[in-house]
């Protein structure tokens, strides 16, 4: 008879966990089903489980998948350290259709949100949406057609065309990218004009001039960024320009976070 008492013992830490809450289940490299599809979900560190939570959702580059953003230190790090929720969203076939406004990813995207919502309390009014190359481009196209819920866009070296026509847009837009990238073109306007890369949403947002440079900054001393902004008739705009080609650059998302959400200036 002791017997049994040792088994229940063996099999109680089972039964704990999985009668667990529901976000226990899917977290970091263990996707959230939604659907036929999934999304990868990271908490921030030290999170104390019921605090209300800004968002990051972050749509990968091609070829790539959720899993790889919930372990990249220049998303996932960023994040985890400054009490962000990471929402990743895995791509059909690996990348994303964001070519027209007929793609069934911005509703898939949506999605998330709602779902994430019913695992986390998320704060509606810090829901920041992120991308990097393919998933920049994605990021976009997201903003453009549902961009009123979003308190701004972080985009890193993707675009969509800038004569498209937007009905949405974010509260506001910050861009990085390189002019020597060679795998989404920087989109110079005339005469190399360095502004290019956010020409269509000054159109949609109503900015007006040149823009203010804000001069050279920097984060690490591997890139420099030249600084130009534009506060809207909806919104506000910050585009950084750098040397190079196509990468995330290090510290540029949690720079982005600090200034939004009003946290002292750190890296990583």
């Amino acid at each position: 008879m002791r017997l049994i008492p040792f088994l229940l013992c063996l099999l109680w830490p089972v039964t704990v966990f999985a009668s667990g809450p529901e976000h226990a289940a899917c977290h970091a490299e263990v996707p959230c089903p939604l659907g036929a599809r999934s999304y990868h979900v990271k908490e921030p560190d030290e999170w104390d489980g019921t605090s209300s939570l800004p968002v990051l959702l972050h749509f990968h580059g091609w070829m790539r998948q959720g899993t790889l953003i919930v372990k990249h230190g220049r998303i996932s790090g960023a994040t985890r350290r400054r009490g962000v929720l990471l929402l990743a969203p895995n791509g059909q076939g690996k990348t994303w259709d964001f070519w027209t406004d007929q793609t069934d990813d911005v509703a898939f995207a949506s999605a998330v949100i709602e779902d994430a919502a019913k695992r986390y309390p998320i704060d509606r009014s810090r829901i920041y949406v992120s991308g990097y190359s393919y998933g920049s481009a994605m990021a976009w196209r997201y903003a453009c057609e549902s961009g009123n819920g979003v308190a701004a866009l972080l985009a890193v070296s993707g675009t969509l065309r800038q004569d498209e026509t937007c009905p949405e847009a974010p509260g506001e837009v910050r861009h990085v990218h390189g002019t020597s990238d060679t795998v989404m073109d920087f989109p110079f306007g005339p005469n190399g004009e360095t502004t290019g890369p956010v020409r269509l949403w000054r159109a949609r947002m109503g900015c007006s001039g040149a823009g203010q440079s804000v001069g050279e900054w920097s984060i690490t001393e591997h890139d420099t960024f030249a600084r130009t902004t534009w506060d809207c008739a909806e919104g506000r705009i910050a585009l950084d320009v750098h040397g190079r080609g196509h990468f995330i650059p290090r510290g540029w998302i949690a720079r982005q976070l600090d200034e939004l959400l009003d946290l002292p200036r750190s890296y990583p």
